[in-house]
């Protein structure tokens, strides 16, 4: 049996140096993306011909499984080569990605080599994509706020940090047209393909699952993946009512949530001025909305964020419907309200909205301009923080409710 070994670093010779004691014979030892860079012509044509020449002499290859060298073009070569792909995966990330591709199980990180020579003496089985979790909440989930900078950005980044924890992967998208920032405030760039990639693709039909995890951008190891917004917003037309629907519904089936931040105007005066079907401002702050299972709606705890906040209200609801709504009261501090801001915040919004239930994220200035610094979410900067606290607390209150026992 021949088998070529596509990994990184020093587990490439020591695992071809464990396979050649085992009676099999290595004949060549190339980098993880050798084989995607082949299939692309992004490599001389003497190096991708050997690269080739090893794949058509050989049985399989044990392939280090990442975003740049698990592509189709190199799946479509190892098919056409004949080569049986047995994907070696050392993070989650790693596993969805050849789950997408419809691989088998991954070999993990440390495999000894006779347990791989038993692998391929077995036929492949393709692993089946993860189930989505059931009866644990809504799957989109749309962040809103008033005018005003009320903190829509970092509550989606701190909600979708919190989704994520126990291995759940969560999809977190950028879709705010007057004031994109997660790319940003990430330190992740942004002139990469993104939301308005994946819009473009999903009104051609070409969007999938594959196709989302090659334009995502994964955050750090918390299996979250971004899909950043536009770089400017005079792009806006980009993101049709159309292409948002379309996208956030191939996400369904790519993230087990996908945490929208959107922007807070939900105008609709274009359809007055003309009665064209022209693209319109605002219409994928409205179609995320339409899309979403949840709406977090995010008021800024203080007097003129409150004031704001139940102005816009009534708009968001008449375009949502019964879409349920979770009130998050950001920033709260007792400078701006006086004794008992809680106190204060809960009758306003009751009197005024009708708002029963309201969760409160504290002011916490030191976290957040920590994390800035850092171009991490808080709660990777500061997991003990009162603000990630109080996230974590609502995720488990309205988002994703632990069962109860009986």
């Amino acid at each position: 049996m021949n088998v070529v070994v596509a990994l990184g670093g020093a587990r490439a010779t020591s695992v071809a140096a464990g396979l050649e004691r085992e009676g099999v014979v290595v004949p060549a030892v190339i980098a993880p993306d050798a084989i995607a860079a082949a299939a692309a012509d992004d490599m001389p044509g003497d190096d991708a011909d050997l690269v080739v020449r090893a794949l058509v002499e050989s049985d399989a290859v044990v392939l280090g499984v990442s975003r740049s060298s698990l592509t189709a073009s190199a799946v479509a070569l190892c098919d056409r080569a004949g080569a049986r792909i047995v994907p070696w995966a050392t993070t989650p990330e790693d596993e969805r990605l050849a789950a997408s591709f419809g691989l088998e199980r991954p070999l993990a990180d440390g495999t000894e080599p006779w347990r791989i020579v038993e692998v391929l003496a077995e036929p492949p089985r393709p692993m089946a994509a993860p189930l989505a979790p059931e009866g644990l909440g809504p799957r989109t989930i749309a962040v809103w706020g008033a005018q005003g900078s009320p903190g829509r950005s970092t509550v989606a980044v701190e909600l979708a940090v919190e989704l994520a924890r126990g291995g759940r992967h969560v999809g977190l998208v950028d879709a705010d047209t007057h004031a994109p920032s997660i790319a940003l405030a990430l330190g992740l760039p942004d002139e990469g393909p993104g939301f308005a990639a994946a819009c473009r693709q999903a009104e051609l039909g070409g969007l999938d699952v594959r196709e989302l995890h090659r334009i995502s951008l994964p955050l750090a190891r918390t299996g979250v993946d971004v899909l950043t917004g536009l770089n400017r917003p005079s792009r806006w037309p980009e993101l049709s009512d159309a292409r948002v629907g379309a996208a956030l519904e191939v996400c369904r089936e790519w993230a087990d949530y996908t945490v929208v931040d959107v922007a807070a105007s939900l105008e609709r005066d274009e359809e007055i001025v003309s009665d064209l079907a022209g693209p319109r401002r605002n219409a994928a702050t409205l179609a995320a909305l339409r899309s979403a299972e949840l709406v977090v709606a995010v008021v800024r705890a203080d007097p003129l964020g409150v004031s704001r906040f139940l102005r816009a209200y009534p708009e968001l609801r008449a375009t949502i419907g019964s879409t349920p709504v979770a009130v998050v009261a950001n920033s709260l501090r007792p400078g701006a309200l006086g004794i008992d801001a809680r106190g204060q915040i809960r009758r306003t919004l009751d009197r005024f909205g009708g708002i029963e239930d309201v969760w409160f994220v504290p002011h916490d200035l030191r976290a957040v301009d920590a994390a800035l610094l850092a171009a991490r979410p808080v709660a990777d900067v500061a997991p003990r923080s009162a603000l990630t606290t109080a996230v974590r607390r609502f995720v488990g209150d309205a988002v994703v409710p632990v069962p109860s026992r009986r």
